[in-house]
């Protein structure tokens, strides 16, 4: 859960202010929007770094083909972790600038369809793989320096034509609540 928290605020601090240029990359590697944040000197307004409150809701998990009683266990587990808020230390290392891999980690066979930053809203579809085990991301969401709100969606490609990709969305909302302390940072 803490990845997902990060990488939205991570998404959210390459996102910056609502006074920042907008960015809009059709067609272009996690390389090429990093780059282009940094062209543009976003990362001179960036979220604000701090102590940050999150809550992650999955609001979607399907695994077709999933035993039942696995994905019971599954859902429940998912269900536990969501009973509470989790808060994180983002330094201003964190939110410096935007790493062309954090998407997409060491993955280059990703690419974003496009991705759209600009007064307050972020939206972005990114295809990664190829065959079976395909997977988009699909991330849509407001910001400000102190707040953010993301749905996120995924989708991986099933190997067998006849079984549904396994398709999970969930939203998150963060906002910063204070400074870090020196145990936290």
């Amino acid at each position: 859960m803490k990845t997902i928290l990060l990488a939205a605020a991570c998404a959210v601090a390459l996102a910056g202010c609502n006074k920042s240029p907008k960015i809009d990359e059709k067609n272009a590697t996690p390389a090429e929007v990093a780059q282009k944040v940094r062209d543009t000197g976003v990362e001179q307004s960036m979220v604000q770094p701090g102590l940050w409150e999150s809550k992650v809701t999955i609001e979607k998990f399907e695994m077709p083909g999933m035993p039942p009683e696995m994905a019971s266990r599954m859902k429940a587990m998912m269900a536990q972790n969501q009973a509470h808020d989790f808060q994180s230390c983002l330094t201003a290392e964190d939110v410096k600038q935007p790493k062309e891999d954090f998407f997409a980690g060491k993955d280059n066979q990703c690419r974003y369809e496009h991705f759209k930053m600009g007064g307050g809203k972020i939206d972005a579809v990114m295809h990664c793989g190829k065959n079976a085990g395909a997977g988009t991301m699909r991330m849509a969401g407001t910001y400000s320096p102190d707040s953010y709100q993301m749905q996120m969606a995924t989708e991986v490609e099933s190997s067998d034509e006849a079984t549904r990709a396994m398709q999970m969305q969930m939203r998150v909302e963060a906002r910063r609540v204070g400074e870090c302390t020196a145990k936290q940072g």
